[in-house]
This record gives structure tokens, sequence and C-alpha cells, in this order.
């Protein structure tokens, strides 16, 4: 058998064995052709017909076997370690060929297709793939509505292959001084003034500030200058786009966008002028606000991915509880049998053969099973004050080995219709390294979301769960899937994190609860559910740094309620880990969702280190912190402004406190500081900080930066210990953290 994929198996950033290279390759460029192979199959050649005003020629090209490995794959995936050396074998592509074309010219169209001898002398044959360059033209091939005020006369441009156009790019322009900020959540910079990126929906694991690359993309930014002018865009698209923001010419930000191979091609750019608080509004307006949360999320969250039994979630909680460190939610996330991950591990039950919903009377727990009661664990947690978080993820596994209702859901889920398709209607297999081969439910559809979380109700009515770490979603690749609602695959694949989160809010609702979702992956329209968290990242001073720019870039889309692992999830066990205690109250907003969780190499964030531990001190200030910010902290200002407001993420850029770089703000103890690096006090007022010194603000505005006098007595503040500081300081300027609402309270 010899494979052909022109498209091969559409990984954002890199290109598996049997696909075509460029996919869609512009006049002037060769193309690389792969293919992969049986091994009994000894030769391959490829029969390349070229049709132009001259008639038709063929050619014969010979393939070679393809040299691509595992660890040239892996350096295009990104990342290191065996996760990523497990995606990038998925690229390499196990008997591999490859030729390449000559460039190709204008005017002529191609077809071209695959033979093969095997070792007994059969002659294997492939279909035929057409292909016609494509060239960018002025040419008046499609719309570009909207506020096109700001479009740079003469920039609009259509990429034109037959009589297909498959993207649209124009520009709009950047005077000196002017910064960028936005496009989700960036690992990279704050201003990506400079840079070129782009925005789709990938799991990057670990290095995204390196790679440049994240879970939660927007086609949305701010522009705003140095004399405080600004304005803002949004491309009103789910299909991915491409920025290329003052790299290539300083005076013009350039924006391409996926057309779909449309016939009838249309961008739609909306464009809003005023302060980047007007802007964030305006954007808001169109694409959703999050709703307020109960006061426990800002509570502190423990996590452990090795944290897989019930004894060992108790044991962790009554370490906490020993140790004086009070804990608000624990996320478990080993808890299932991670086959259908509906399902307490060694629950013993009957098998529903139709693959329809269990109930919760349907299980029992073996006492020396892995989770012998998680009914009364729950309950127990619950008389704690602690809430309680399971993991999931948006796939169902095939895999043949496994036992128990999986493969009766998974029959379900293609029996009646409810898996993602091929472009052939077949059910879509994930094509990443997570869960390979599992199928993934359509989300996009009503009925679909019902016959999911039905599954996962009894979790919620019967055991008393408070939310779910809805973990994953960056899981479809393919340009041509098909979904209920509709969209291909390269309009509605960006869209499926936003299904995803908004499914399991809508079963929490259902039941009485507050939709408290924890995810990573997102897009425009992830504002109205749920909280984030930057993803999986490296135990280091850089991944720490990125760690807080994503933060800062998502806030300034919108995202309300949002936080990051703060030691790491892993990697070697370093100085971060102490000084990430140190900085739970400090960080660019912290609880809910600063779960440094905890792994075999280093343990992070279970504070096991003992009674004797310098650390434990600020730990525990840290922890009650939110308990102590001055009432109505913890709700949403008016419309729900993001802690790091828009306007504010700009003042970072002469700051002191510049957090994009090595230095954190001094709030009572000794800030997490890499060693080697001098510590420097800084200001932030009500920028980012769960609480400091400062002074009273409108809005989360500062009035004016204080000039250097007040700064000395700020940092003389500061320097009081954490508690006294809590306790006694005037005036107390506290920030909720995921709401934004700033208030300003006198301690004596």
């Amino acid at each position: 058998m010899i494979r052909h994929r022109p498209h091969g198996i559409e990984h954002p950033y890199a290109t598996s064995a049997d696909q075509r290279v460029p996919v869609q390759p512009l006049v002037g460029q060769a193309v690389r052709l792969g293919v992969t192979a049986d091994v009994a199959v000894r030769a391959i050649s490829c029969e390349w017909q070229t049709t132009n005003a001259d008639g038709t020629t063929t050619q014969t090209l010979a393939l070679s076997p393809a040299t691509l490995t595992t660890s040239d794959a892996a350096a295009l995936v990104g990342g290191d370690g065996h996760l990523a050396e497990a995606q990038a074998e998925a690229l390499t592509g196990a008997g591999g060929w490859s030729t390449h074309t000559d460039p190709l010219a204008a005017g002529s169209h191609y077809r071209y297709r695959f033979s093969g001898l095997t070792e007994g002398g059969e002659r294997i044959v492939t279909d035929w793939y057409e292909l016609a360059p494509a060239q960018w033209t002025p040419a008046a091939m499609g719309q570009l509505r909207g506020d096109t005020a700001r479009v740079i006369d003469g920039s609009l441009e259509w990429l034109v292959a037959g009589d297909r156009v498959h993207h649209a790019r124009f520009a709009l322009p950047l005077r000196d001084g002017d910064q960028v900020v936005g496009f989700g959540e960036r690992f990279d910079a704050v201003d990506q003034r400079g840079r070129s990126l782009d925005a789709v929906v990938f799991e990057q694991y670990k290095s995204q500030g390196r790679h440049g690359r994240t879970y939660l993309p927007m086609p949305f930014a701010h522009v705003v200058g140095a004399d405080g002018a600004g304005w803002g865009f949004h491309v009103r698209t789910s299909r991915r786009t491409w920025y290329d923001v003052g790299a290539s010419s300083s005076d013009r930000l350039v924006i391409e966008v996926d057309l779909g191979n449309s016939p009838d091609a249309e961008v739609d750019l909306g464009v809003f002028t005023g302060t980047p608080h007007a802007v964030l509004t305006a954007f808001l307006d169109e694409v959703g606000r999050a709703e307020s949360l109960p006061a426990w999320v800002f509570r502190l969250w423990a996590s452990g991915n090795e944290w897989n039994t019930q004894a060992l979630v108790m044991e962790r909680m009554d370490a906490h509880r020993e140790l004086d460190i009070p804990v608000g939610a624990v996320v478990i996330e080993a808890w299932s049998d991670e086959e259908g991950i509906t399902i307490f591990r060694d629950a013993e039950y009957a098998r529903r053969e139709d693959g329809s919903a269990l109930t919760a009377a349907e299980f029992t727990y073996p006492p020396h099973g892995a989770w012998p009661d998680p009914k009364a664990m729950i309950d127990e947690l619950h008389a704690r004050g602690i809430k309680v978080l399971l993991w999931q993820i948006p796939l169902q596994k095939t895999d043949p080995e496994l036992t128990g209702q999986v493969h009766q859901d998974a029959d379900a889920m293609i029996r009646e219709g409810h898996a993602v398709r091929e472009a052939d209607g077949s059910a879509y297999h994930n094509r990443g390294w997570w869960f390979p081969r599992a199928l993934m439910p359509d989300l996009s559809a009503a009925r679909t979301r019902d016959w999911w979380t039905d599954k996962r109700r009894y979790l919620v009515r019967e055991l008393d769960v408070d939310g779910f770490k809805t973990d994953g979603g960056e899981h479809a690749w393919g340009h041509d899937l098909r979904y209920a609602d509709g969209r291909l695959g390269d309009e509605g694949n960006n869209l499926y994190p936003v299904h995803y989160a908004r499914t399991f809010g809508d079963l929490l609702r259902s039941e009485g609860k507050a939709p408290v979702t924890f995810s990573r992956a997102g897009f425009t329209g992830s504002q109205a559910h749920g909280i984030y968290w930057a993803g999986d990242e490296d135990s280091t001073w850089e991944a720490f740094r990125c760690s807080i720019t994503a933060g800062l870039t998502a806030a300034s889309c919108g995202i309300v309620y949002w936080g990051w692992d703060l030691a790491g999830f892993s990697g070697p066990q370093i100085q971060l880990g102490v000084h990430a205690d140190h900085a739970v109250p400090l960080g660019v907003q912290p609880p809910p969702s600063s779960t440094a969780r905890s792994h075999p190499v280093a343990r992070r964030s279970d504070h096991r280190r003992g009674h004797g531990d310098p650390a434990l001190p600020a730990v525990r200030a840290a922890a009650r912190t939110p308990r102590r910010l001055p009432r109505g902290a913890g709700r949403a200002h008016g419309r729900y402004r993001p802690a790091a407001d828009a306007s504010d993420v700009f003042r970072l850029r002469r700051r002191p406190a510049d957090l994009g770089t090595r230095h954190a703000v001094d709030a009572g103890r000794r800030p997490p500081r890499q060693p080697g690096h001098r510590a420097r006090r800084g200001y932030l007022g009500n920028l980012f900080a769960g609480w400091t010194v400062g002074r009273r603000v409108e809005r989360c505005c500062a009035r004016r930066w204080p000039d250097r006098s007040e700064r000395r007595t700020d940092a003389r503040r500061a320097g009081l210990r954490a508690r006294r500081h809590l306790e006694h300081t005037r005036p107390a300027l506290s920030l909720s953290v995921r709401t934004g609402r700033c208030a300003g309270a006198s301690r004596r």
C-alpha cells in the first residue's frame, strides 16, 4: 500500500512524511511530494503531468526513502521530554519516501499519482491528485467588509489558485511608539511589535514562549501609541490568521486570513477606537463576558498528577491542615480509569450495552480499591471547606485492549452520530500524540453535549462534585472535518474548546452549581466560560516569566479568571519551587489556578517540607490573603473588567514593575528572584497583585503614578512582615485577581 495525503496529518507547525509541502504552493515554488509505503514496496515513482497553453507533458520522478528522524520531528514539534517525543513519532512516518518537483509555473495545471513495485513484482498505483499554483493579486476577488477606514490603500490582496480564493491579506498602519498587545494568551512578549505570529489553537507541550505558540489565541489586539491614542481590531473569523506586526515593515501590521478555499471570499474586520478600556469593552460586547463566580474560587487550589487514590488525596489535605495552610479547592486529576473519564478507577458495575448513562446507584467500590468511598471523601472535603473538581478530556478511547464501559460508549458515539466526522463521513480519530486514535465528541451539537454530559451527571447530582478541570481541547486536526453545526474543520477546529468549556458549564448550571470549569485551550468567545490556566510548563525561571506574560496578554483580551502552575509542571527541582511559594500573593492573578502541581521528580505544591521550612509563614499568609481582601473585592466591577486592565498592561512598558522581565514587586517579603539577579522593588499600584500598598484608585486605573518620595514610602511599608502587613497597612489596596475589582479600605 502507498499512502499520500496532500495535507498530511495537518499538524499546524510540522509536516508528516506522507504529505505535499507546501500544501498550496505559490507560483515559482518547488514542491516536495511525500508518501508512506508498506515494507514490501521496494521502489516508488511519481507520474507528474503538466498542462498549459502548449498542451500536456508527462515526466517520471523517482522517490527515495525519507530521512526524517524522531529528533528532527521533535524539533519541529517544539518542547522536549517523553511527551514531545511521543508526538514526534506521528510525524516521522515509518516507510516514508519523497521527491521534489521543478518550480511551478503560472498558468499551468498539474496532476500526479504514485506507483510502486513490491518485492513480489506487484505494481501498486494511487489515485490522481490535482494541483494549481497560487499567486497574490490585487484584483477584486472578494470583499473586505466592516470598518475598513484604517486599511492602507493598495494593501488588500487575494491568494488565488484556479477558481478558488484561499487567503486574503491587508495592512493596518503602525506609528513610531505604537505597542500592539493581545492576540489571546501569548507567552513570548506582552508587546508583539516586531514579531510574526498566528492564531490557531495548539497544544504546545511546554516552551510556549520559545516557540511562539499558544493554547488560547484570538484574532484581536490593541494598538496604543506613546501619546495614549489607541484603537484595536478584531478579525471576525474562527479560521486561522497570521500577523506580521511590523516585523517586515516597521510602519504596518499585515494580517493574513484563511478563507477556506471559498469561491465567495469575504473578510469581516472590526475596528474599535478609544482607550484600551473602551476598545476591550467594544470587543467584549461582540464576543461575551465572564459571569461572576463564587468567592471560593479565589482561595488556594491544590492539585497533583500523582494523587491517584482516595488515601493519597486525604493524606495531602491532612498535611495542608496540619501545616495550617487553608485549601479552598482540590483538583483530582487521576481519579478515573482514563478510558472513558466517567467512572472512578476500580469501581464495579454492570456495563450498559447501549452506551447509555450510568447512575451512582449502579456502582460499588471495593474497600481495598483506589477509591473505596468517593462520596464520603467529597463530603469530608466539603466539611473542611474544600471544593472538589475532577479532571476531564474531550476524547473517547478506542484501544482494543481496554475493558469496561468504554467500548460500549465508543460504539454508541459512532452509531448515534455523536462523533466529529472526517470528510468521507467516517468518525474522526485523534491524530495527535495524546490519546491517539481516540474519538472526539461533536460538542457543536446540543444533542451530543447532552449525551456526553449525561454520563457525568451523577458526579454532580449524586456525588456533589463542584466543577471540572476541562483539560485538552486542542485535538481537532483537519481542514475538512465535519461538524454538526455545518462548519468544516478549517472554521470549526478553533471553536472546539469554546464548545467544550460551555458544555461542562451548562452541566454544572443545570444541577444548581456555579459553572466552575478550569481550561487551558480556548478562542474568541472563551471569555464567557469559566477559568483558564497557562497549561504545562517547565520549572524554570524562563517559564515563570513566560507564564506571567501569558496572564497579562490573556487579560488584555478579556480573560477574567486566569492563573498558572506557580512552580511549573515538570522539570528539575530548583529554587523556583521555594520562591514560587513566596509569590502566591504577588504573582499575576494568583489563586484560583495557582496550582503548582506535584510530580515524582519534584513535589512543588503540597508543602510537605515540614514545620521548620522558612517558606511556610509566607505560604500561610499567601493562602489566607484572599480571605482578607476587603468586602466586595471578590465581585466583578460593573462589566467584568479583567484583572490586568488593558490600560494597565500598556503602563508596564517603562515602569519599575515590568513583570515581563526578571523583576517582581516586593510586597511584604523578598520577591521570587532568579539567583544572580538583583532584586528590585517596584510600584504596582493596582496592577496584578493580590494585595499591595498604593494610592486609592478608581475602576482599576490609578489617577497618576506616584512620585519618587511616595514610592520610597510605599517600599518601606512593603518591608513589614507579611502578617503585620496584612493586618495593619493603611490604606490597603486589593485587586480581585479574577474579576478586576479594586477596593481601598482602611486596616486601622
